[in-house]
Order: structure tokens, then sequence, then C-alpha cells
């Protein structure tokens, strides 16, 4: 009977232990910086399975003894009594093993204060969103109209200006570099804000990628993270891209599968197998001693390539040219006489494979987005898809949908409190996915005009879920239901999808930030955009300011 009770009070305490509701371990995750508790962790569970192997032979003595106990002694009164300290002792038992396991699991995600540190985001957000309280739809209407329509009606004509120029400079480009050395560019492609008709903030800028191709007879071969079976975190989105020569490894030669003797050689690579020197892959931009591509190597050569390509040009032309960040070769400016200029991003990037997909050196502006670790590494950017799939489904949508216009409203919302506290780490990007991810959810009829005030609603709730789980999948990678028409590589949408808020796990003040920047803004909505539709002034009249806030616009 005793050893019954203590084998029942044994598996109740191992079903307690390993629950899985109870103690998570499949999702624990431990910091990279806590060497020590892992040691911890790992020295209590060696001390915990010695301490059950020497209670285990514990308990087979004293049953055999128990045993014999029992045969000798004849009366009632002895068998009553004796189970009292085998309860105890089970009872005890069971306290030590919770104690323990319960200190264990405290420590399993790091510590305490990192725990705490988890809850107190949690109380940032809190319940802020219970729906915003926005104008009717005729002021909705009003400030459209005059805030944002006002803002872009010569988005066209801009669009086409540096369109041409950019043609003519990239012509001159071509004929500056030697067609045997250096690299050679190709057509150049409008993507970004710009181009899929959503732009709202000043100034104006067009972003226009240049893919570049190494000389013959080299070739880029590109290796992203979603190739491999497992990859860091912090490598996610990115790739690298060797430089060889097109017939190294050729299919179908059969030197690599067969063993040549000493006086035979294959006509084919002959000359291929002799040792290239460094120099040589350092001419074609590749980090020093290696075949992989620089990108800093290809900023400076891009630079460089423009500067002469413009004095080429130069004289045909009644304006300056000039370089607008210093961290960014393509970003530039052109400077008319009387004094206004038109901004641009000219960024050279690489064709990953046979798809649409870049690998891009730089951005042109900042985000979120970390820094490579390596020079070596490229951002994978899927701009022309996105550009594609907003024009596809735009002709699916409802004559004059309001999908545009509800990401045209929260990105001005958004700069305009950034304006007022400062800036934001939740970029136009992110803007820009959360309204991917609603178009491919909700139903095309549900993006009528009627509904947009609905629509901003989705929009903001959307965006204030993803900051408390501190989540925002990619829409491309990772995302299966990508439509077919797109021709998306399926390798990308194998692959684990991307957190683009995962940077705000690691940088915890930026985080803060952010979310404050944003309560601000759902609180401040409805005043933004009564006072922007009221005060703003009319092409006719003189601007004069209200309150503060007005002397930022």
């Amino acid at each position: 009977m005793p050893a019954g009770i203590f084998r029942v009070c044994l598996v109740v305490i191992t079903a307690i232990v390993n629950h899985p509701l109870l103690f998570p371990k499949e999702n624990a995750t431990v910091p990279e910086y806590a060497e020590d508790i892992i040691q911890k962790m790992k020295a209590h569970e060696e001390n915990l399975r010695l301490e059950q192997l020497r209670l285990e032979q514990e308990i087979a003595g004293q049953e055999a003894a128990l045993k014999a106990l029992e045969k000798a002694t004849e009366t009632e009164e002895q068998n009553v009594k004796e189970p009292l300290p085998w309860d105890l002792w089970s009872a005890m038992s069971m306290v030590i093993f919770l104690l323990i396991e319960l200190w264990r699991q405290d420590y399993q995600d790091g510590n305490w204060q990192e725990s705490a540190c988890e809850e107190d985001d949690m109380a940032i957000l809190g319940k802020a969103f219970k729906g915003v309280a926005l104008p009717d739809k005729a002021t909705l209407a009003n400030f459209y109209e005059r805030c944002i329509l006002g803002a872009t009606g010569d988005m066209a004509r801009k669009r086409e200006l540096v369109e041409g120029f950019a043609d003519d400079l990239l012509e001159a480009l071509r004929s500056v570099c030697n067609r045997d050395a250096d690299m050679e560019v190709e057509e150049s492609i409008g993507v970004g804000s710009m181009y899929e008709n959503w732009r709202v903030h000043k100034p104006l800028v067009c972003d226009l990628i240049v893919p570049f191709r190494p000389p013959e007879p080299y070739c880029f071969r590109s290796q992203t993270w979603c190739s491999k079976e497992s990859v860091r975190p912090d490598k996610q989105g990115y790739g690298t891209i060797k430089v060889c020569r097109a017939d190294e490894d050729a299919a179908g030669c059969i030197c690599g599968k067969t063993k040549l003797g000493e006086d035979m050689l294959c006509l084919l690579h002959s000359q291929t197998n002799q040792t290239r020197p460094s120099g040589e892959m350092e001419d074609l931009l590749c980090f020093k001693n290696t075949q992989y591509l620089d990108a800093d190597q290809v900023m400076k050569w891009f630079q460089i390539a423009i500067t002469k390509s413009w004095n080429k040009i130069s004289h045909k032309y009644e304006f300056d040219l000039t370089f607008n960040l210093l961290d960014s070769p393509g970003a530039l400016k052109i400077k008319f006489r009387s004094g206004k200029s038109i901004a641009f991003n000219l960024t050279p990037v690489v064709q990953c494979e046979d798809s649409d997909a870049y690998f891009i050196s730089h951005f042109p502006r900042g985000g979120l987005t970390a820094d490579p670790a390596s020079s070596t590494d490229w951002f994978v950017t899927f701009a022309v898809y996105e550009r594609r799939f907003i024009h596809s489904i735009s002709k699916k949508l409802p004559a004059n949908a309001c999908h545009l216009s509800c990401l045209q409203i929260v990105s001005f919302l958004h700069e305009k409190q950034c304006s007022l506290t400062g800036p934001s780490s939740l970029t136009n990007y992110h803007l820009k996915t959360v309204m991917l991810h609603l178009l491919q959810t909700r139903p095309y009829q549900d993006w009528a005009s009627e509904n947009l005030e609905a629509r901003l609603q989705d929009m903001l709730k959307f965006l204030e879920k993803s900051l408390q789980e501190k989540k925002l999948c990619h829409f491309f990678i990772g995302n299966r239901k990508v439509p077919e028409v797109l021709n998306f590589p399926v390798a990308f949408q194998k692959a684990e999808p991307l957190n683009l808020f995962r940077p705000f796990v690691l940088h915890r003040d930026a985080y803060r930030k952010t979310v404050d920047t944003f309560h601000e803004m759902l609180r401040n909505t409805a005043a933004l955009i009564n006072e922007y539709t009221v005060h703003i002034p009319s092409r006719m009249e003189s601007p004069t300011p209200v309150n503060k806030q007005q002397n930022l616009r």
C-alpha cells in the first residue's frame, strides 16, 4: 500500500514537471549572452537526474525491507502505523521536486528581469486602441483633396523628367566605361511610392534601380539565405554574390567527373583552371582576397562612373547635378538656376538569378533595417514585385478604390506626428506592408471609396497588433498565397517568414519611442485632420500659422 501511494505521487510529480501547458519548453528562448545561466541549468538537470537515481535505489531497498517487515509482523496496528513515514516522505519529495523545477523554469528564459521587461513592453500598449474617432466622410474627403492630392499633382511630370535625364546619364556612363574591364549597366527601373502612386511627402523623390553585371567572361552567382537549411536571424533577407567565370563548373563537361592523366587536359577548362591573381578580383569590385562582390567597392565605382558621365553631358543642360547624400552615391539632386531642385535616387543592384528580385547595395533612405554585418552581404529587395502586385490588384478593385488613399493618409499623419515628437523607427515600408496584407485578406468590394473610414480603422488596428506582438511578416517572403500571375520565385515563398519588426526585440529604446509616437498619433488623428483641413490656406491666401504644429508644415 505505501509503495503504491509513493508510485502515484512520483507519477503525478513527473506529469506536472513535464506537462507542456504548465512548463512549455519548445518555444523557450535563451539570450545568447546568458551562458552562465545555461551552465547552471545543465548542472541542476544533472543533479536532478542523480537524485532521481538515488531515490529509485532507496525506494527499491525500502520496498524490499517493507515486504520482509510485513511478513514478520502479524499485528494490524503495525500495518496501520507504518505508512505514515512513507506518506510524509512522498509529500516532502513532491515539494522538493516542484521547488527545483519551478526555480529552473524561472531562469530558462534568461532571468526575472527579462520577464519583467517583457511585461513592461506589454504595459506600454495596453488597450490604447479602442477605435480612432475619425472625422466624417465630408471632412475626410476635403482633407484628402487639399492635403494629399494637392501635394502629388505634379508627380507624373517629375517622373517623366527624371526618367529622361537618368536614361541620358546612363548612356553616357556606358560610353565612358571600358567595355572589356568595367561593369555593364542596364536600363533603369522605377520602383517605390512614386511609381506606386501613393507618395505624399515632399520633396517628391523618384527611386530608380540600375541592374549591372560584370564584363565577359565573368558572371554573378548569387546565394540567398533560403537556399540553406539553417540561417541566423540577422542573416535573413540577405545573400552573397560570387564573381566567377561563366564557364566555371560548366554542366556536361566530364573533366569534373573523371580523373584525367597528368599528360591530359580539358580543352574547355585549360585556360580557366589557371590561378587568378587577387588583383584581378579586386578590379571586379570583390572583397579583398575573395570572389565575393563588395558593396562598398560597388558604391565607390558607381560614384566615380556617375561623375565621369555627368562631366561628359553637362554642357547639354542648364542645371547642375550634385550628390545629395555622402553615404549614398546614387542619391542625386538636380539644381536649376531658379533655385528649385529635384531629388532622385539611382541605386546599383544585381539581379537574383532569373527573377525580378534584386540584391541592393544600400537603401537611399534609412529605416529600421540594420546594416549588414559584412560588406559582402547584400539585402534582397522585391520592389518590382510590390509595384506589380499593387498595379495588378488595383484592376480588380472597385473604381476609385480607397487602398492607396488609406496608405497616404496614415503616412501623412505619421510624418506630421514625427515632426512634432521626433523621428520614429516606423517607416513607410512598414505601412505599405500592412496595406498589402489587408489587400490580400479582405474582399475586393470592401475597398470601395465609401469605406475609407473603415479601412483606415483596419490599418491602424493591424499596425497596433503588429507592434504589440513585435511581429510584422514580410509580404512576399514566406507567403505561399502570392498570386501566380506575378511569377514570384518559389524558393522565397517556401522560405521562413521574415519578421520586419525583429529589430524591436533587440532595440528596446527604439521600440518604446515608436510605440509612444504611434499612440500619440492615434490620439491626435482627428485633431490633425481637422486642423489641416480647416486651416490649410488656399493658393490665393498666405499661410498664417495657428499653432506650433503649423510651423512645421
